[in-house]
């Protein structure tokens, strides 16, 4: 059987390869050859189709991750990276991806302040935040947060607001993994001030005040607002999570940055890529003094962005819009007229689709319970599998054995390659024998 497995040199020595290793790094690809030269030892793989092999092996381009048309209808869909970054961002950290000015003033030949212009954008965004701070994600700045102002102390935080968010992570094993103790008031249910106030104590670092923005609690249900809460005798946080940083008509019940503050809130913790739009970040809004012990806690520096985040985020606040806002907003008429073209085109070519109405969602751990009307096509169940896998990758939404594609969250410009893409996986279903649908 070794006779049988080429050589190392030898297929590194195929034309195939050569665009291969103009790409990747040479032991790189050796490491992918070794690999199939292995299945061609155990006889999973035949010797002729090593090279084959190998070119399946390796992504398309230097990473691995891929662009994926997001036709979900779920504008901050978690499994697909949350908020797609506006042009002026994606054009910010192409410009920051070389040596740039991230600590450096051009004009004094000094060194400066990491991130300023980042910092003095998101308080020009929430006036009402007398000093802000960037981390690396929204986790990050609770954690920062707690570490700073409650370790070895108390965090007073309802039991409604004991959220698990994703992958299992729960806010109670965050807290206390920053050295605090937790104490719950209340009940799921209903929590009142009074049992804020018995609560607090000498010993009280701070009362959290935690959105639960996966999930929504109805019926017999209380809550206490941030501007009761902020009569209490020690600081009040404000866990928005979602990173709305005003409000927004579309989501009436979503809390926001500005109004917390304005209500009293000494601290606003809240995620850079979700409703604001803009990448991966943690961000910290409020009063000066709590704000400067948390950005010179030692911990600081372990979850400190990197140029390029800080190069987003302030594109992202400066601006003119962001996919996510154009999606949260997107007029159903507009929507509805996208999706009858985009069905007809399908038709002519002898796929099956059908406009029905549907529902969206906002995602991302935003807005629980918001429904987005609007519309989608529906096309045959057997087309989701290769538009998930094709080039480029089309996901969207199973129901009731149809997969609908819904336009909300696809710019209009990528609509042709969306179609085509549909096209392609309706001949790649059929065997190219016809309809699908």
């Amino acid at each position: 059987m070794r006779r049988l497995v080429p050589r190392t040199d030898t297929v590194l020595a195929d034309s195939r390869l050569a665009d291969v290793l103009e790409r990747f790094d040479r032991a790189q690809v050796k490491a992918v050859v070794a690999e199939a030269q292995e299945e061609v030892r155990r006889g999973a793989l035949d010797p002729g189709h090593l090279v084959d092999a190998v070119l399946a092996a390796l992504p398309d381009g230097a990473a691995s991750l891929q662009s994926v048309l997001n036709a979900t209808g779920v504008v901050l869909h978690t499994n697909l990276g949350r908020a797609p970054l506006s042009d002026a961002a994606v054009a910010a950290v192409v410009a920051a991806s070389g040596a740039t000015d991230v600590e450096l003033d051009l004009a004094t030949g000094q060194r400066s302040r990491r991130g300023a212009a980042t910092t003095a954008a998101l308080r020009r965004a929430v006036p009402a935040a007398g000093s802000v701070h960037v981390v690396n994600n929204g986790a990050a700045a609770l954690l920062l947060t707690t570490m700073t102002l409650a370790a070895g102390r108390e965090v007073v935080v309802s039991r409604g607001e004991m959220v698990e968010i994703g992958d299992g992570f729960r806010l109670p094993d965050l807290v206390e993994s920053a050295g605090a103790r937790l104490r719950e008031v209340g009940t799921t249910n209903r929590t009142s001030l009074a049992d804020y106030e018995r609560a607090v104590r000498p010993d009280t670092a701070f009362v959290l005040k935690v959105h639960p923005s996966n999930f929504v609690v109805e019926g017999f249900t209380s809550s206490v607002a941030v501007r009761d809460l902020a009569d209490l005798p020690v600081p009040l946080v404000v866990d928005i999570g979602s990173g709305l940083l005003a409000p927004d008509p579309a989501l009436p019940d979503e809390p926001d940055a500005a109004s917390a503050l304005a209500d009293g809130a000494d601290l606003v913790t809240a995620s850079g890529d979700k409703l604001l739009g803009g990448p991966q970040a943690g961000l910290l809004l409020g009063a000066t003094d709590l704000v400067d012990r948390v950005r010179r806690h030692p911990a600081a520096r372990a979850v400190r962005v990197d140029k390029l985040t800080l190069a987003a985020l302030e594109a992202t606040l400066l601006g003119a819009g962001t996919p996510t806002r154009d999606a949260l907003h997107a007029d159903r008429d507009v929507l509805r007229a996208r999706t009858a073209a985009l069905a007809a085109r399908l038709r002519v070519v002898g796929v099956g689709a059908d406009v029905v109405e549907v529902d969206g969602a906002v995602g991302g751990g935003g807005a629980p319970g918001v429904r987005l009307p609007g519309w989608a096509v529906a096309v045959a169940e057997a087309l989701a599998a290769p538009l998930r896998t094709g080039r480029p990758a089309v996901v969207g939404r199973v129901e009731q054995g149809r997969l609908l594609l819904d336009l909300r969250c696809v710019p209009p410009d990528r609509e042709e390659v969306l179609g085509a893409a549909v096209e392609a996986a309706a001949a790649t279903a059929s065997g190219g024998a016809g309809r699908i649908g």
